[in-house]
């Protein structure tokens, strides 16, 4: 037989286009979610590494906070639980972390649109919910990137739990927080995500500038979570606003 191709059979035109790769396809954004979250997720690394250290200054031992980083995944509720646990009883440890991590209803609420599935895979999928990969997938108008958000989140998860063991194991000084500046991550972060909101929707510029006002003034006379949920209302705005009403 002859190894010559079949004259019937259709030949690659060489002169053809390359077809390109979606760029809205679920993978491709999974991928992209990916990059961006991984830049989250070295921070996240420097964080956790600060949190486990901070437990073994407390005395929580090896597996408590390597379970906790694992299961809870939230460096503010985490730290929060730490700062109660240290001049508070379990109870009001849990209500401190509880409350900070209420903000998460809200933003599940907005995401639920985007997810699928019935209820409990819409729960599972929400527990990609976090700070970061929230924001960064948002695509303006209250819509999400859902392969973008499950990328990001996935980048961050493994980076916090290893941080945490490393600070676990190697327990370094409690104080390394501040030594490095590790403490000023956690605003660079979310001043970050806010300047990348404020770029992809005009919407929220005047919102984020009234909390940000807002904030300030209600430093000088309460307690930093206080005035942070007292800046909230800020965001009365924008609904209003969406809601054809003038700002």
């Amino acid at each position: 037989m002859s190894d010559s191709p079949r004259k019937d059979t259709p030949q690659p035109d060489p002169a053809a286009p390359v077809p390109r790769k979606d760029p809205d396809a679920p993978r491709t954004r999974f991928r992209a979610g990916v990059r961006v979250g991984a830049g989250f997720g070295a921070a996240s690394f420097l964080l956790a590494l600060s949190f486990g250290a901070v437990t073994q200054a407390q005395g929580w031992g090896v597996v408590v906070p390597i379970v906790c980083s694992a299961v809870v995944f939230s460096g503010s509720a985490q730290f929060a639980l730490v700062a109660t646990l240290a001049s508070g009883g379990p109870g009001s440890a849990v209500a401190a972390a509880a409350m900070i991590n209420s903000r998460f209803l809200p933003m599940g609420i907005a995401v639920a649109g985007d997810l699928r599935g019935g209820r409990l895979r819409r729960a599972f999928e929400g527990q990609a919910v976090v700070d970061a990969s929230w924001a960064a997938a948002h695509r303006g108008g209250g819509r999400f990137d859902r392969s973008f958000l499950f990328g990001a989140t996935l980048a961050q998860w493994p980076p916090w739990v290893a941080g945490t063991v490393l600070g676990v194991v190697l327990a370094p000084d409690a104080s390394l927080q501040h030594t490095l500046g590790l403490d000023v991550l956690t605003p660079a972060l979310f001043a970050a995500l806010l300047l990348d909101e404020l770029r992809k929707d005009r919407d929220n510029r005047l919102p984020a500038l009234a909390g940000a006002l807002l904030a300030a003034v209600l430093i000088a006379f309460l307690p930093t979570g206080l005035a942070l949920i007292g800046s909230g209302l800020a965001a009365l705005m924008g609904l209003w606003h969406r809601k054809g009403a003038p700002v």
